[in-house]
């Protein structure tokens, strides 16, 4: 039997970069969720007939969400739903799913890589039958029923058992509960060459990855450990937690800092990895290395042809904005498209399907190729396994012999978390403000060559998006970016992104922050980052 419940909208339920994110107790608000979901089956105008696949990262409140979320499609008339047993589903899994059940898109709970449990944050998006997420005119779409909605239908009849594989039927809807790791394994092994993977492995490449007591802790207990041979123990915090273990599930220096820790100390293994809260995110290290996404990117890229799946080359490369120029260097010594697109995955989802490239990734720590419509943690550990297995170098070697082929990027970003979003907004004006007369200034050895507001016109369907980030460029290439991020949940995170080139090798053994020293004290000049924040220094740097 279907109800129909009376409601009132919300004035917060705008979907941002990666849908809608708050803290748990506002999700737990009477009518918070289910609004917004009933929002998502009306905008995404599905036909009849349809299907969707449900699941998300296991977070706390995720399994009661997708229960709602099952009763509601039902209610709704989706003919069929796909659910991660135990409502666990990777976002690339998903993806994975929605593009493989040819359905007409997706619901995955998920707050990336924010913190988790009662108190933690939650997340709900829309993803679209590319497997992508939804471009801003199906969130717009959906943003526009959340202000005015006034009732929304669900099923009084419960959910079935998500523990268990299978298919039932929920009043005239099929429920499919699948494991959420088969399809996403088999389509590994479709891309990389597992046998040479393994070969290596058992001659020595010894390895660790760090699951973060998140999703792929199931993912990379089947895929490193069995199907790979890696040794039990390889992974690490591998079994899900609806509070991440009490940690943050973000794969970087600061959160990730145990295995950190063991890849610089004597007795690290060859290769370190770590995923963040839904797989998505990676880290990558070697032995007494840690590889920044900007790199990870560039050498992926320059890599690729070396794994079966991109044997023939790449079409091209996509990257947002901030993130460091390596990935152009690459581009355009093997002589394939670049394409430079705002923060956010949905914008490479176009060039994907255009065919216009093949590997996309973001310095947020995240890589992706045209597999699937996001970004993929564990496809970027499988890809740097199998180059270490076809090169027979390690991880530092490799990275070197790259910096020594293309030149190295310093690259630093920089989080002020968390800070007075009115002061952020003020600081964000005041640089858009003064970018016209800021050619020719000079602060210090820097002169500013050119600086603007970045925009971007879509190359497939024209469509143009704006205010995406103040770039300040330096001649000789170096840069600095500042934006405000659209992931958080509490004010705003204003971040900064420092980039030096470097094209001599003899240059490429400084250290972070010395080779970037003078950019980073010319940041806080240029945005007044301690006058208007009240911060003097970052929260995190990664």
């Amino acid at each position: 039997m279907i109800r129909t419940v009376a409601t009132q909208p919300f004035d917060d339920q705008k979907p941002g970069t990666s849908g809608l994110r708050k803290k748990v107790p506002h999700f737990q608000q009477p009518n918070y969720a289910e609004n917004f979901i009933q929002a998502i089956l009306d905008g995404a105008k599905l036909e009849p007939g349809s299907s969707l696949v449900i699941g998300g990262d296991g977070r706390f409140f995720n399994a009661s969400v997708i229960r709602t979320a099952i009763r509601m499609a039902a209610a709704n008339g989706v003919a069929k739903l796909i659910v991660g047993r135990g409502g666990l589903l990777s976002t690339p899994a998903a993806s994975n799913l929605i593009r493989k059940r040819k359905a007409a898109g997706g619901i995955v709970l998920s707050a990336s890589h924010n913190p988790g449990g009662p108190d933690g944050d939650f997340g709900i998006k829309y993803n679209i039958a590319n497997g992508g997420p939804a471009p801003e005119g199906v969130t717009e779409a959906i943003f526009r029923r959340t202000r005015e909605i006034r009732e929304y239908k669900i099923l009084e009849e419960d959910a079935p058992d998500l523990s268990i594989v299978g298919t039932t039927m929920l009043g005239e809807t099929e429920v499919e509960i699948v494991d959420p790791v088969a399809d996403y394994a088999s389509l590994m092994e479709e891309l990389f060459d597992f046998a040479k993977i393994r070969a290596a492995i058992e001659k020595g490449l010894t390895l660790r990855f760090d699951a973060m007591h998140a999703v792929t802790g199931p993912y990379a207990h089947e895929i490193l450990e069995r199907r790979l041979g890696a040794p039990v123990g390889t992974v690490l915090n591998g079994t899900p937690s609806e509070d991440f273990g009490g940690g943050h599930p973000d794969p970087n220096v600061v959160w990730a800092a145990p295995l950190v820790d063991l890849m610089m100390g004597p007795t690290a293994p060859d290769f370190g990895a770590a995923s963040d809260g839904d797989g998505d995110r990676n880290m990558i290290l070697g032995r007494g290395i840690v590889v920044t996404p900007s790199d990870s990117l560039a050498v992926l890229a320059a890599n690729a042809h070396l794994a079966p799946g991109y044997a023939r080359g790449i079409a091209g490369i996509a990257r947002s904005m901030p993130t460091s120029g390596a990935a152009d260097r690459v581009a355009h010594k093997r002589g394939i498209g670049l394409y430079e697109t705002p923060t956010g995955w949905k914008f490479f989802g176009n060039l994907l399907d255009a065919g216009k490239v093949t590997i996309c990734g973001e310095e947020s720590a995240g890589t992706g190729s045209d597999h699937v419509r996001e970004k993929d943690g564990l496809w970027a550990v499988l890809l740097w396994l199998n180059i270490l297995a076809e090169r027979g170098q390690s991880v530092s070697e490799i990275v070197r012999e790259h910096w020594a082929e293309f030149g190295r990027n310093y690259y630093q970003r920089h989080d002020y978390e968390e800070v007075d979003k009115a002061a952020a907004e003020e600081l964000m004006d005041n640089l858009r403000d003064r970018l016209a007369s800021m050619a020719g200034q000079r602060f210090g050895t820097l002169v500013v060559s050119e600086a603007d507001d970045f925009s971007y016109k879509d190359p497939v369907d024209g469509s143009v998006s704006t205010g995406q980030g103040v770039r300040i460029v330096f001649s000789g290439g170096s840069r600095i970016v500042f934006r405000l991020s659209g992931t958080g949940t509490v004010g705003a995170t204003l971040r900064v992104y420092i980039e030096r080139f470097e094209p001599e090798p003899a240059r490429h053994d400084l250290s972070v922050e010395e080779a970037l020293r003078e950019l980073t004290e010319t940041a806080d000049v240029i945005g007044e980052i301690r006058k208007r924040t009240g911060r003097d220094q970052p929260d995190v740097r990664t």
